[in-house]
């Protein structure tokens, strides 16, 4: 296949104008292309003026691949070999693999560990994805909240009830077999190409439930409502796992333990850490969720374009370095969302932000985060950035009036330091938000590096400082407050058997980092030869 980057066609182009720009760059007529397909889209709005879309395609030519490039001058012209995942050879294990946890780690490793024949026993404490659905959708119009199955827990993982973003900076190879497995679990074929792919809250059920019925064909099991207690070791590895469900113990054999449980399991983490599990304190970042009129985003990115109907929502993604050493940056940008109540534990409030795929909206929100480190926590526990994530929680749960109402302020007084009383821009948060001031909970040096960061952020993305737009906290699970430490085989230092994996073990950052790194899991258990 022949791969040609840097196609440029207007807004309104079709599928002939590709083809019609591809021949004219190899030199050949439109006859000699066998096929095309597109490797990636992008938009390219730097010139409000003149929006358009930038293109790389993947040309198959009737014969003469090779020659055609060599004849060509053109750098964006090469030759390239199209991805396949090469399923790791094994014998079947001795025992059945556990994976604990079924976001995307958990998911991708088991998905993998049943194509390897090896039938996974999945143990997930939340619900699956249709009563999940249920007892998110009661929380958020009021209900009461279960710490076992949320928008953090449950089938899907917390990226469930998110823009369903598949953005991603790695270059493992493995990303392919993951967006494969989506489209063909019912994802749009378009997420193989867009540069900024998205699947949406609304289509992520059937699509992980489709994965699910996968794992189960091939073998493997999937317990729902089911939690890890407890990891049994004979001489330094694991032997057998006791797991709570319907409110009776049981206890499973096995040598392998994907722990693949999410950055919000703090229970899981705890208990482990009693266990012996080695884990080390690690950089996050906290803040508030930022929220916008999705129109007036559309404008500043867009200009005159806005609107267009090839466009859809504009989206953004800000940061900036203060002169106090911090950075400040907008992270999970929801384009026409909502901002959503993500609590996992009574008395503690989280947010964080949701879209569907028609990203259809009448508001934009992001995340406006500021990192913090190790000087920052109370101590050198490996659970004091943990610590801190529920000191500020239950902060906000208190100023949001104890019923998991937010708080939230128009950045206009967020920026004067006062509190605020009514709202321009109307927060989509439910169950509710409750005018308030920020400052209240959040570090002094947070609220003062994010009033900076706005300021900056406004000269790169006009209207971002609007006093009217909506700042609702707090945002605490941009990533986990922990590493559980790993060796080259990918087995836990203290604990063989052990393999932790995805964003709860410090190893991920979003939902194809994190999958990625549940297939690799999946290949070190499979390269164990126990």
């Amino acid at each position: 296949m022949i791969k040609i980057a840097d196609i440029t066609l207007p807004l309104s182009a079709g599928r002939d104008e590709l083809v019609k720009q591809a021949s004219a760059r190899l030199s050949l007529p439109e006859k000699e292309i066998l096929s095309l397909k597109i490797i990636k889209k992008s938009v390219d709005a730097r010139k409000k003026q003149d929006v358009h879309f930038q293109y790389t395609v993947g040309v198959t030519l009737k014969s003469g691949e090779e020659k055609a490039v060599g004849k060509s001058r053109d750098a964006k012209i090469s030759l390239v070999e199209s991805y396949h995942y090469e399923m790791p050879i094994c014998r079947r294990l001795v025992k059945r693999p556990v994976v604990v946890g079924f976001g995307p780690a958990g998911m991708f490793a088991a998905l993998i560990l049943a194509q390897a024949g090896q039938r996974p026993i999945v143990l997930e404490r939340g619900a699956d994805v249709e009563k999940r659905t249920r007892q998110v959708e009661a929380f958020w119009n009021g209900g009461a909240l279960n710490p076992d199955s949320n928008v953090q827990f449950g089938e899907g993982g917390a990226g469930t009830f998110s823009d369903g973003k598949l953005n991603t900076g790695t270059k493992d190879g493995r990303a392919g077999k993951v967006f494969e497995e989506l489209v063909k679990a019912g994802a749009p074929e378009e997420i193989l190409y867009e540069a900024k792919p998205h699947v949406g809250t609304d289509l992520l059920p059937g699509i992980v439930k489709a994965i699910r019925e996968q794992i189960i064909t091939l073998g493997g099991e999937v317990c729902f409502e089911s939690k890890l207690i407890e990891m049994i070791s004979q001489q330094g590895k694991v032997n057998r796992v006791v797991v709570e469900r319907d409110g009776e113990r049981q206890t499973i054999e096995t040598q392998h333990v994907i722990l693949a449980i999410g950055h919000s399991a703090r229970d899981t983490f705890e208990a482990i850490l009693e266990q012996g599990v080695t884990m080390e304190q690690k950089p996050f970042s906290i803040g508030a969720r930022i929220e916008h009129s999705q129109a007036e985003i559309n404008r500043a990115q867009y200009g005159s374009f806005a609107g267009h109907p090839a466009l859809g929502a504009a989206d953004y993604k800000l940061a900036v370095h203060l002169e106090n050493g911090r950075g400040v940056y907008t992270f999970c940008m929801c384009p026409g969302g909502q901002v959503v109540a993500a609590a996992s534990e009574p008395g503690r409030l989280v947010t964080n932000g949701m879209s569907r795929w028609a990203r259809d909206d009448i508001n934009a929100n992001a995340a406006l985060l500021v990192g913090v480190n190790s000087t920052d926590f109370e101590s050198e526990h490996p659970l004091a950035g943990m610590h801190f994530q529920r000191k500020w929680e239950e902060a906000a749960f208190r100023v949001g009036g104890g019923d998991f109402r937010a708080p939230a302020q128009r950045v206009g007084d967020f920026l004067k330091g006062k509190a605020s009383h009514s709202f321009g821009t109307m927060p989509s948060y439910r169950p509710g938000v409750v005018p308030a001031d920020l400052s209240s909970c959040l570090p002094t040096y947070v609220v003062e590096s994010m009033r900076q960061g706005i300021l900056l952020m406004e000269r790169r993305l006009h209207g971002f400082s609007n006093p009217d737009a909506v700042l609702t906290g707090v945002e605490t699970r941009s990533s986990s407050p922990v590493r559980i430490i790993r060796g080259a085989d990918g087995q836990s230092l203290t604990l063989g058997g052990l393999y932790p994996c995805g964003e709860g073990a410090g190893y991920a950052g979003g939902i194809v980092s994190a999958a990625v790194d549940g297939i690799r899991a999946a290949e070190a258990v499979l390269n164990s030869g126990e």
